[in-house]
């Protein structure tokens, strides 16, 4: 019996060893498996990243070349818009001063501006006239000659060489003349340009809505019209920005047209004026018609300022003048019969 047992026993030892063997085996089988799989996937993966990177880097260059090239075309478009911008263009970078010169988006009106260092330009004050000589074309030379000088100021004395004609009327108070050269304009389908002080458009509301519905422009004239050289920076700026923040709040207008009180300047105010937002607009052709006690009459205003045409021809004219407002009709008629039209300075 006990010799049974150990022959049982020993059975039992050796299929236990041989059982152990075949999951030893079967383990290292299952583990090379693994191994050669693992091997098999990052080959394949390396084969995978061989394929796709040289699209990847491909395409990456694609770009790069793509965007060369699109920089190197606006490089060229830009090189052909600045040869071919005249000197009055609206971008400035070119004319501007250097010293303290950058572009800025004014906070009050909106408007894309130039920023200056305004204490390095020269405040000398500076008149307005457009005196006598002409040239061959009946332009008045002087306008000519400021145009080149400050018109990257955003400052305008005469129009283009065009027979175009642009009336503008200054407005510092009311005489009753108004209300005719309104209908006159309206009559002849002619719009124009109103500069008015603060007073005239707190004490004119309805002479202004007027002018706002028949499609004239309202001009800022500043508010107690000092002479602008001879005041702060600062309180040239609340001249103007009280004028604007007015029209704004009380008939939602926005202006963008300065004129100078009494047409006097400096290097200095007129880029403080374009840094505001504003074209300064000055004149080539006025007369003596400010004093409605001492008018000239009507048979004298109306050849005198006829003779005056000339090609952009930018008119100033006093809405307080009886003159103009009788012989207004008159002289338009005769521009026409010139050849010139009317436009609205903008």
């Amino acid at each position: 019996m006990t010799k049974i047992r150990l022959i049982c026993a020993g059975l039992a030892a050796a299929l236990l060893l041989g059982g152990c063997k075949t999951v030893e085996d079967g383990v290292s089988d299952i583990g090379s498996g693994v191994s050669d799989l693992g091997s098999n996937l990052s080959s394949d993966m390396s084969d995978m990243e061989s394929d796709i990177r040289p699209d990847m880097d491909d395409t990456s260059s694609k770009i790069d070349r793509e965007e060369s090239n699109l920089s190197s075309e606006e490089r060229s478009d830009e090189s052909r818009e600045e040869s071919s911008k005249p000197m009055d263009s609206e971008d400035k970078s070119e004319s501007v001063p250097t010293s303290g010169a950058l572009s800025e988006t004014s906070e009050e009106t909106g408007v894309s501006t130039v920023a200056y260092d305004l204490q390095s330009l020269d405040n000398t004050k500076q008149g307005w006239g457009q005196g006598v000589q002409v040239d061959e074309k009946n332009r008045p030379t002087s306008p000519l000659v400021f145009q080149e000088k400050y018109g990257k100021y955003d400052a305008y004395y005469i129009g283009e060489d065009e027979p175009v004609i642009y009336l503008t009327f200054d407005c510092g108070y009311e005489n009753g003349c108004t209300t005719p050269i309104l209908d006159t304009l309206k009559e002849k389908g002619v719009q124009a340009v109103f500069f008015c002080t603060l007073d005239y458009i707190k004490s004119q509301p309805e002479l202004i809505k007027r002018m706002i519905e028949e499609g004239h422009a309202i001009g800022n004239h500043s508010d107690k019209h000092p002479c602008f050289p001879e005041v702060s920076i600062e309180r040239r700026e609340e001249e103007i920005m009280n004028v604007h923040k007015y029209m704004e709040d009380e008939f939602e207008y926005t202006m963008t047209l300065f004129r100078p009180p009494a047409g006097e300047f400096s290097e200095q105010t007129l880029a403080q004026t374009q840094m505001l937002g504003y074209k300064s607009v000055f004149w080539s052709y006025a007369y003596k018609d400010w004093d409605p006690n001492n008018q000239m009459g009507a048979e004298q205003a109306l050849p005198k300022i006829t003779k005056a045409l000339h090609p952009g021809a930018i008119y100033l004219l006093h809405a307080v003048s009886p003159d103009n407002a009788e012989i207004l009709g008159d002289f338009i008629d005769n521009a026409r019969e010139a050849g010139y039209e009317f436009k609205l300075f903008s």
